[in-house]
């Protein structure tokens, strides 16, 4: 996609995300693009993360207090997003893949905030006005936000709700910070499985959760975490894998429903 749309500046998380992103870098790099890495300590050191925050900044000529600046104004259109997160599992207003769309969209705000807070504000304006519905299995979704489509809407349809987006839900920032450092300690995706852990188990206790999808794409060193989710969060889990982009195939829709069935 780099090549394809003539992409010349690539920021690669080189610690914190994808294992293969820095060979990834490097075959960019290869060829004639400009790479700037990014790093997030495993040890969430907040010197290091304000370290690289600056020089971030540096690198594309801006500065830290006009980031900040920035963070001032985004938390303002992230508020919106957490309000349709709040709706999806505590009014039962929202549906499981509107709270996925929304939420996973706070990575970029589609490239214009403005014009995402006007939509979310005009949508929240509307889902205000649905009843509420209360009558199906709430469900938490962790791992990855999915390349496979369809799958919420297939839970909903067959009788349980998605209430928890988790790392989707990491992408609107959703704890109050002060400061870009603050912020990106706060967001728990990039260090390790245990901050997200204990986020997960703190949320699935407020929203009422009674099983839990983890959601693994297929090569990721994240499957291994697996094992961690399923010893330690005390509910119900379906692993279900994704390898390409697609619509949900009949076998996993037949998972889908034994494991509802079990629930219920």
């Amino acid at each position: 996609m780099v090549r394809r749309h003539g992409v010349t500046d690539v920021i690669g998380v080189a610690q914190g995300d994808c294992s293969f992103t820095q060979a990834l870098m490097e075959v960019l790099q290869y060829r004639g693009v400009k790479i700037t890495p990014f790093s997030f300590p495993y040890d969430r050191d907040p010197r290091t993360v304000s370290l690289e925050i600056r020089k971030l900044a540096m690198r594309f000529g801006t500065t830290v207090a006009r980031a900040k600046g920035w963070k001032r104004r985004l938390d303002a259109v992230r508020q919106a997003a957490l309000e349709i997160d709040r709706l999806t599992w505590e009014e039962g207003q929202v549906t499981g893949e509107e709270n996925h769309l929304w939420l996973v969209n706070c990575s970029d705000f589609e490239g214009n905030p403005e014009e995402y807070e006007r939509r979310a504000l005009a949508f929240l304006s509307e889902a205000r006005q649905r009843p509420a519905r209360h009558d199906l299995i709430p469900i938490a979704f962790v791992g990855v936000p999915p390349i496979t489509s369809g799958l919420h809407a297939f839970f909903e349809e067959s009788g349980a709700r998605t209430v928890l987006n988790e790392v989707q839900r990491q992408f609107a920032m959703p704890t109050p910070s002060r400061t870009l450092t603050e912020q990106y300690l706060e967001y728990t995706y990039p260090y390790s499985f245990f901050e997200r852990l204990s986020d997960i188990r703190r949320e699935v206790v407020r929203r009422g959760v009674r099983g839990v999808v983890h959601y693994v794409q297929s090569f990721c060193f994240r499957q291994i975490e697996d094992i961690l989710l399923r010893e330690e969060i005390g509910l119900p889990v379906l692993t279900l894998e994704g390898d390409e982009p697609g619509p949900i195939d009949g076998r996993t829709k037949i998972r889908i429903q034994a494991f509802l069935e079990m629930l219920h």
